[in-house]
């Protein structure tokens, strides 16, 4: 170990999930280096030797991937460089090429002045105190040391080709738009539906880190306008979005209308629950009720979870769950498949199910139940504050008559109503909520109810929307 290399990291990159920070302003080349060189340490603490590393279209990234790597190498660690991808690419090459660990450069869904982190160690998350941990090692220098050496293997055609070995369609007359926002999936999309039946329309394909066309995250609709729009022009039968790395997924139907996380859930879990009855399946607290009814209905054990993609996959390994998946789209199959969110994977699953039925996307999204809800509300609340109002609330609520309290991530009431949730956010200085009711009246009372509460604990109450 050597302290002569002591370097200070901007604590407001150390998220709770990965590191995410303005690139040259709060996150530099500098700083990625001293991160390789602390997680490599930690690496060699867990007995590893190998790490893959990855990087999206950003225009920063191949800069900070260099980084990434000198400081691997510094550390001791070999280095397998996989290239330019997205995240879920690496992620394959990190269970299949004897890694020990790996590393993904990403901004992800952020602007494009953005990048950051995402790490795994063993194949599992590595996030909260151990993101913490590589401050701490980086700011006492306290740094293995060795001369790690480099390879780098071009992976994406055997990715591509895994992506495509799970399509089961018999349908080969469908039409299929697809949107990667310029993002890192742009060239696995245009690969893959070479290998796909049906007839594709691709937008926004080529790979760019300036991102011109929209803001590249799937979750907020009005990017998803132009998916909308090419659906309706060429007639298709569904539409795929992509965030800007490809582990989150938008899904539009035939009749341009937007299929959410834990509605695309519901679809996935028919086939996983046919092939493995009773099985496990993982949703965080901000799911609809009608997933939790449905995976019930359909004879399978639905699991409430602690929202955040990280938490999400250690419960998954944790329980031996086959499929797992978040509000925010990132879908992780472990069913025929590795355990990571991978957004790719997740379209070939769902365009296969539609292909091999009798059934249009539309006509199965409409015998979903069909809730009124609100969209996720955030709003600001200081950092000092925003879990002590959970908490009151929780207080103020318990033995409460009529409602019932699920506390696993902030507080998710449940009532005749519906139901309303409050939750700090685990990144940011502010206050999560959503409601959800079967009829406008009892979505007005939820929310009445909810505004309540955050009166009581001296919150400005937001627009509900």
């Amino acid at each position: 170990m050597s302290a002569d290399f002591a370097h200070t990291l901007d604590p407001t990159i150390l998220r709770e999930y990965d590191i995410r920070g303005v690139v040259n302003v709060t996150l530099s080349a500098q700083d990625v280096t001293a991160i390789g060189r602390a997680f490599a340490t930690l690496v060699i603490e867990a007995g590893g030797t190998r790490v893959a590393v990855g990087y999206d279209g950003r225009l920063s990234s191949p800069d900070l991937e260099a980084a990434m790597v000198a400081g691997l190498r510094a550390a001791g660690v070999d280095v397998l460089c996989v290239g330019c991808g997205p995240s879920p690419m690496l992620y394959f090459a990190g269970a299949t090429e004897g890694v020990d660990a790996s590393v993904m450069i990403t901004g992800s869904h952020n602007p494009p002045e953005y990048n950051g982190i995402k790490m795994s160690i063993g194949g599992n998350s590595f996030y909260g105190a151990d993101i913490q941990r590589l401050g701490e090692i980086s700011a006492r220098g306290d740094f293995a040391e060795g001369s790690g050496n480099v390879e780098r293997k071009d992976v994406f055609d055997t990715y591509v080709a895994r992506l495509f070995a799970d399509y089961a369609g018999t349908n080969a007359n469908l039409k299929v738009a697809w949107d990667p926002a310029n993002g890192a999936a742009g060239d696995a999309v245009v690969a893959l539906i070479k290998k796909l039946p049906g007839e594709h329309f691709v937008i926004n394909g080529e790979i760019d880190g300036t991102f011109p066309a929209h803001h590249p995250d799937p979750t907020v609709e009005k990017n998803l306008d132009q998916l909308k729009a090419l659906v309706a022009e060429n007639n298709c039968d569904l539409g795929f979005g992509f965030d800007g790395d490809g582990d989150r997924i938008g899904v539009i139907d035939g009749q341009g209308r937007v299929l959410w996380g834990d509605q695309i859930m519901v679809l996935l879990a028919r086939e996983v629950l046919a092939d493995l009855p009773g099985a496990t399946i993982i949703a965080d607290v901000k799911a609809s009720q009608v997933f939790f009814d449905a995976i019930r209905d359909m004879g399978g054990n639905p699991i409430m979870w602690k929202t955040g993609h990280s938490l999400i996959k250690s419960k998954m390994v944790e329980t031996g769950a086959p499929l797992a998946g978040e509000m925010s789209a990132h879908i992780f199959f472990k069913h025929r498949y590795y355990g990571y969110d991978d957004a790719l994977y997740a379209a070939v699953r769902l365009l296969s199910i539609i292909a091999s039925g009798d059934e249009s996307l539309a006509e199965l999204r409409d015998q979903l139940p069909q809730m009124i809800n609100t969209p996720e509300i955030r709003f600001d609340c200081a950092e000092e504050r925003k879990f002590q109002v959970v908490e009151e609330v929780k207080a103020r609520l318990k033995g409460r008559d009529g409602i019932e309290v699920n506390d696993i991530d902030g507080v998710r009431v449940l009532s005749d109503d519906g139901w309303w949730l409050l939750r700090a956010s685990n990144t940011q200085a502010v206050l999560v909520a959503r409601c959800e009711s079967e009829t406008e009246a009892g979505l007005d009372r939820l929310k009445a109810q909810l505004a309540a509460e955050l009166e009581l604990s001296g919150v400005q109450v937001p627009d509900f929307g």
